[in-house]
């Protein structure tokens, strides 16, 4: 009786993988990214309607700023480590895909709208690079934003003004027309994200 148990479980688990499989492997077909993700499932409700402010103090919305493929990361101008890495690493992918004729928009959303007001995201972005896209927004825009792109980010209080952010550093990659299609992470190096945006934006133009 014990064998008989045992047998009946481990057809059901070969059943179990042979039906998984078959749903990732059906899944990946009909995926017209497949060939093009840097080995990570994307998907999922990631990205959506936001509201902020630019670096003119106007109010935009995700429908002002994400008309092109655009990477967006979030972080914040005092940041003394991550973010300018990420940052110098997403622009100078924008650079070599502007040299394969692929425009791309490189967008910096502030978690620290305390410090990062339109006037201080204006000298950052004009460091930083000329295509950059930098944004703020009150505390209730940026946290909604944030919800949005399922993006994590705290305050550690030191009690005065040199305080710094414990954040995420993903980047995301937006394509018009169909939202979040991928993200990368920080080991992601420039000539590795231009080549998989590339393979993004080829794929889009030859999709239904």
């Amino acid at each position: 009786m014990t064998r008989l148990y045992a047998g009946v479980a481990a057809v059901a688990v070969l059943a179990f993988l042979g039906a998984t499989a078959w749903y990732v492997l059906g899944n990946r077909k009909d995926d017209v990214f497949a060939e093009c993700r840097q080995g990570q499932v994307a998907g999922g409700d990631i990205g959506g309607p936001f509201t902020l402010v630019n670096t003119s103090g106007a109010t935009v919305t995700d429908a002002d700023v994400l008309t092109k493929p655009s990477l967006v990361y979030f972080g914040y101008t005092f940041c003394p480590d991550v973010c300018p890495l990420d940052m110098s690493r997403n622009v100078e992918a924008v650079d070599k895909l502007d040299k394969m004729g692929i425009d791309v928009t490189p967008v910096f959303i502030s978690i620290d709208p305390e410090r990062d007001t339109p006037e201080a995201l204006r000298d950052y972005a004009a460091n930083m690079h000329p295509k950059l896209v930098a944004l703020t927004g009150s505390a209730e825009q940026v946290k909604a934003a944030s919800q949005a792109y399922k993006t994590f980010y705290k305050r550690r209080d030191t009690g005065d003004e040199y305080y710094l952010m414990d954040h995420s550093t993903f980047t995301y990659l937006m394509l018009p027309g169909r939202g979040f299609v991928d993200f990368f992470r920080r080991e992601i190096t420039s000539d590795q994200m231009a080549e998989s945006v590339a393979c993004f934006v080829e794929a889009s133009k030859a999709a239904p």
